[in-house]
């Protein structure tokens, strides 16, 4: 299943792939290419530390990469790398900056990226068989578009899909991107007044426009 490139270390149950990743960095036990992998997770967070629900049967794995330094436009690709692997199977995504995948406009999959030391950190959850049922946005599982797709096909996908997006240039990462974002060219929130997405810079930072003014955009700044 796992690229030979790589090395992997499954869980039955752990409290978080991502802290455990962190914990082996901060150890001094990380090296290059590894891959965390739970079917459970009894701590599982995404960002600004908010419940990731981790029932059996999903997807739940870090991806650790030694690096020089880090690269604010990584969550692009790493977006890009799980969008191709459910077009492979058939299921059309978009991506809603800055880290959710939708399918139909539901959270099928989300991703945190996080710094320490020389490696980053690549969380990333992918509802498979089932799927929260959340207050704050709907949700939805692959389960509902391709039945038959089991955890480990998804996960040897997104293995290949990391290795071609995470050392591509920028220029096509931010095509690719502008192909699959949701809410391109309509009209977004930002900062309490209404913005037209129009894509991306060779910056990384989103493209707005409210009335004749042009807006450059970072992060957490916006919500689509």
């Amino acid at each position: 299943m796992v690229n030979i490139n790589y090395k992997l270390l499954s869980f039955d149950k752990i409290p978080s792939t991502q802290t455990y990743a962190q914990n082996l960095v901060r150890g001094g036990n990380a090296t290059d290419r590894t891959i965390i992998l739970a079917d459970t997770q009894t701590k599982g967070h995404g960002r600004y530390r908010r419940t990731w629900v981790s029932k059996l049967g999903n997807l739940y794995v870090s991806f650790i990469y030694k690096i020089e330094q880090r690269d604010p436009k990584l969550s692009y690709s790493v977006a890009i790398a799980i969008a191709e692997t459910l077009i492979s199977f058939g299921i059309i995504p978009t991506i809603k900056w800055p880290n959710d995948i939708l399918i139909d406009g539901k959270k099928i999959s989300g991703i945190l990226i996080e710094y320490a030391k020389d490696f980053v950190i690549i969380g990333i959850g992918i509802n498979i068989k089932s799927n929260p049922v959340l207050r704050s946005y709907k949700t939805t599982k692959v389960a509902d578009y391709a039945p038959n797709v089991s955890r480990d096909e998804l996960l040897s996908v997104l293995i290949k899909q990391m290795d071609i997006w995470t050392i591509c240039n920028f220029k096509p990462v931010k095509k690719r991107w502008m192909e699959l974002a949701a809410n391109l060219n309509k009209t977004i929130n930002y900062h309490g007044r209404d913005a037209i997405l129009c894509g991306l810079n060779d910056d990384g930072a989103l493209v707005l426009r409210s009335g004749r003014e042009y807006i450059m955009a970072y992060g957490d700044e916006i919500s689509v």
